[in-house]
């Protein structure tokens, strides 16, 4: 059975940071791509950062120097380290994990960057 959790969430002050987690269980985590999404209230999901097998990663130019994911292979977790979050960053933060046909999703964590 496959599962992808996210944890990490929160509310947090402009400026401030959180770091998501994304614990999975049931694929082969190190030949999976793996990447985070978010969706906020009336948007399309978008695309923040993934992170290959290989370790190689990609940002979606509005976190891209404020972001950073990453991946432990050994603990079947990726991470997103969210630093000098802006109002904007506000939304619902999913996992991904893909390899092939295979596409996994998480439910999501909330997160809220308010004053």
């Amino acid at each position: 059975q496959v599962q992808l959790v996210e944890s990490g969430g929160g509310l947090v002050q402009p400026g401030g940071s959180l770091r998501l987690s994304c614990a999975t269980s049931g694929i082969i985590f190190s030949i999976y791509t793996l990447a985070w999404y978010r969706q906020a209230p009336g948007k399309q999901r978008e695309l923040v950062a993934t992170i290959t097998s290989g370790g190689s990663t990609n940002y979606a130019i509005s976190v891209k120097g404020r972001f950073t994911i990453s991946r432990d292979n050994a603990k079947n977790t990726v991470y997103l380290q969210m630093d000098s979050l802006k109002p904007e960053d506000t939304a619902v933060y999913y996992c991904r994990g893909t390899r092939f046909t295979f596409d996994y999703w998480g439910q999501g964590t909330q997160v809220t960057v308010s004053s």
